[in-house]
């Protein structure tokens, strides 16, 4: 009888482990690594314009991101952005992430950066997922940039 009740206990704590790490996947569908598939952004002429980049975005479980992204021809793509997030065409910061899933945003907290004037700051994101594609964009008014990021 002591078995079989310390072998039930046993299977209902795996169940209820089991249980808490998949509402912990699906409740943080972002996580995970994805690749840049395209980034526009408006000339200062106000054209949306595709820029030819590639990049990487990894969003761990526990709530710490990472981006880098880098434009191939960084002198060809003057930025009409009032904040500045790349320097020299590359673009790196890390930090923690926190989402709303009901308002569909997540706020990246900044915590290093290569830009510099970055750190420290709370940047403010609207995103859309559909399947394995991640589009992300400012949720600031005077920012008309969107990002599409692939699953990896």
């Amino acid at each position: 009888m002591k078995i079989s009740v310390a072998i039930s206990v046993l299977l209902l704590i795996a169940a209820m482990s089991s249980a808490q790490e998949q509402a912990s996947v699906g409740a943080n569908k972002l996580a995970g690594a994805w690749r840049l598939s395209w980034l526009e952004r408006p000339t200062p002429d106000g054209q949306v314009q595709r820029i030819d980049c590639s990049g990487i975005f990894i969003f761990t479980p526990d709530g710490h991101a990472s981006v880098q992204v880098m434009e191939r021809r960084p002198e060809a793509q003057p930025s009409s952005s009032p904040q500045q997030y790349s320097a020299g065409g590359y673009e790196a910061s890390w930090g923690t992430y926190t989402v709303d899933e009901r308002a569909h945003t997540f706020t990246f907290h900044i915590q290093g950066a290569l830009v510099r004037s970055l750190i420290g700051k709370d940047l403010p994101r609207a995103y859309q997922l559909t399947g394995n594609e991640l589009i992300v964009k400012s949720t600031r008014p005077e920012e008309h940039w969107r990002v599409a990021w692939q699953r990896y």
